[in-house]
């Protein structure tokens, strides 16, 4: 199969700085699907220890228990396999972030000292929460919670009774987190294969809408659409065995997962040959998904889906790549890494000159904004500003009540941790209405303070860790972010050469998703950053568009009982008739 040869590199040249956006940054989007799973789960998870907390009498001791709570967040879309092992490593990366502070804290008052080491905690939780993907919230809770420690006093041998509670507050999560398996065993993967099925839709009907305007919204939804569709097949993945004869294999959960695969096999399908789809077929078989009913059957087997589930069972015993190799010294991670320690500790000093006695807000503050890119960490500290100033009024409003009693803080505690995860979906200024009280109120469970001296140093800190953690962002510079766009094409180039090469091989197909989808997400990155060299954004398009119709050529030639063995490449081409462009 011919393809687009790839350009020449570039001339090295800066590129001008960007506009910062304002339009549209602070408009509510659609919420999140589930959002009131982690909405649910953070006030139970919370609720039963500061409870318990309450009749005992210690409510000081509610951040350490708080430590572990907050990682009923997390996980909350792996299916339960998964989400087992997920959240047993987020409560282990909580705890052991808890222990650094805690260990430092008892040994020095050094304020410099704390910020230093907060800073280097929140850039080593950023760098390992997008190393394993672990979001959202990603790495923000981890550095609230360990920054917040780090100030607390402390010594030596309250730690190890204080590591204990996080760890009490973290198996509850756990317990928590888990509960849903026991009502709905395979809910994760069915949402993860109804978005699929309305991404496929939704390509479908872009692609049939035409007119001058449909080219780059139909680019949109062909990327949406395979991000799902891969995200549908790592769930699935994720689940475990696939043979209902392997041992500990439950057959009936093993049926459930065929029959998934076999509608993300037509949620793929669309993707491939949307002029053929049928949008209200798969929005149908999405909305079949719902509950506990039996999977929707998309009617006849065909000829490839044999071959695809098999795929699955041989791509579960594949390897598997290691974690320190998404940490390299040419990792794309490392520069957003060296941003939010420079930025954490400059917030951090920040406000110690000022004279601001929580120093570790400001912090928490520029941890919080870093994104992909420059332009997407200037919307974070756009949003962050604006819902922390109307969070701190908001705070004013509840404070009166929650300062009633302990029963009244707890309360308002736990509807503001609801409304957080309610919001936050739709945009992140949102949730900060009701996160700002939320941590404004978490400091007054050993006691009850002044309202406007708490306003006051909130205000201060926000606007420290805003303005000098996007300065961090401007002039700490990531010049790789066209380099991982040459590798990322290059990736495709060659997922796309091993497709073409065996067209019955599906987990070829698989990772030439895959590839699809990182270089989609690195270009998207390089967009919004400064200071580097112009972008290869014409050979971008070329391997999106070259690997699109392979994706099309293998799927049409599998479905249609062709695909087994290797074929030349002119047959490829053949197949090409009518996949789009």
């Amino acid at each position: 199969m011919s393809s687009t040869p790839p350009s020449p590199h570039p001339a090295r040249r800066p590129s001008r700085p960007r506009r910062l956006p304002l339009a549209g940054v602070l408009r509510p989007g659609r919420p999140s699907d589930i959002w009131f799973k982690p909405a649910c789960s953070v006030v139970v998870a919370n609720a039963i220890p500061n409870l318990t907390l309450l009749a005992l009498g210690r409510l000081d001791l509610v951040m350490y228990t708080m430590a572990g709570s907050f990682c009923a967040l997390y996980a909350h879309h792996l299916p339960y396999a998964a989400r087992a092992r997920a959240l047993a490593w987020v409560v282990a990366g909580m705890t052991a972030g808890v222990a650094v502070a805690l260990v430092t804290a008892s040994l020095t008052s050094s304020a410099a000292v704390l910020v230093a080491v907060g800073a280097v905690l929140a850039a080593a939780q950023k760098t390992l929460c997008d190393a394993t993907r672990i979001g959202p919230p990603g790495h923000l809770i981890f550095t609230f919670i360990s920054s917040a420690t780090l100030f607390a006093p402390q010594t030596l041998g309250q730690v190890p009774g204080h590591l204990a509670l996080t760890l009490a507050g973290g198996a509850v999560a756990w317990l928590v987190g888990m509960a849903p398996a026991l009502l709905r065993p395979h809910g994760p993967e069915r949402r993860a294969t109804a978005r699929a099925l309305r991404a496929a839709a939704a390509y479908a009907a872009a692609e049939d809408a035409g007119g001058t305007d449909s080219g780059a919204a139909a680019e949109r939804a062909r990327a949406a659409a395979a991000g799902a569709v891969h995200a549908a097949w790592q769930s699935l993945l994720a689940t475990g065995t696939w043979s209902a004869g392997a041992r500990g294999a439950d057959a009936r959960s093993v049926e459930t997962r065929h029959a998934l695969a076999r509608l993300v096999v037509r949620a793929e399908e669309a993707l491939a040959h949307p002029a053929a789809a049928d949008p209200a077929a798969l929005r149908s078989w999405a909305a079949g998904l719902r509950g506990t009913g039996a999977v929707p059957h998309p009617g006849v087997v065909r000829p490839g889906e044999r071959d695809e589930l098999l795929g699955l069972a041989a791509e579960l015993a594949g390897p598997r790549m290691p974690l320190w190799r998404r940490l390299t010294p040419g990792s794309p991670l490392l520069p957003i890494a060296l941003r939010t320690a420079v930025g954490c500790a400059l917030a951090g000093y920040g406000s110690l000159a000022l004279g601001i006695g929580r120093p570790y807000w400001a912090l928490v503050t520029a941890a919080s904004l870093y994104q992909a890119n420059v332009t997407l960490t200037w919307n974070r500290g756009v949003q962050r500003v604006v819902g922390n100033l109307v969070g701190v009024l908001a705070f004013a409003a509840i404070a009166p009540f929650a300062h009633l009693g302990h029963v009244e803080l707890i309360v308002s505690c736990l509807a503001l941790a609801f409304g957080a995860e309610a919001l936050i979906s739709r945009n992140y200024w949102l949730g900060s209405v009701c996160v700002t009280p939320m941590a404004l109120l978490v400091t007054e469970f050993a006691r009850f303070q002044q309202p406007g001296e708490l306003i006051l140093d909130r205000v201060v800190d926000t606007l420290v860790g805003a303005v000098l953690g996007v300065a961090a962002a401007v002039l700490v510079t990531n010049r790789r972010a066209a380099d991982q766009i040459e590798q990322a094409v290059e990736a495709v180039e060659r997922a796309r050469e091993a497709a073409e090469a065996d067209l019955a091989a599906v987990s070829a197909r698989r990772r030439l998703t895959a590839a699809l989808v990182d270089l989609r997400a690195a270009a998207d990155a390089a967009a919004g950053e400064w200071w580097q060299r112009a972008l290869p954004e014409q050979r971008v398009i070329a391997a999106e568009r070259a690997g699109h119709r392979t994706l099309a050529a293998t799927v049409r030639l599998q479905s249609g009982g062709g695909g087994r063995g290797t074929r030349p490449r002119d047959e490829v081409a053949d197949a090409w008739e009518g996949a789009p462009a």
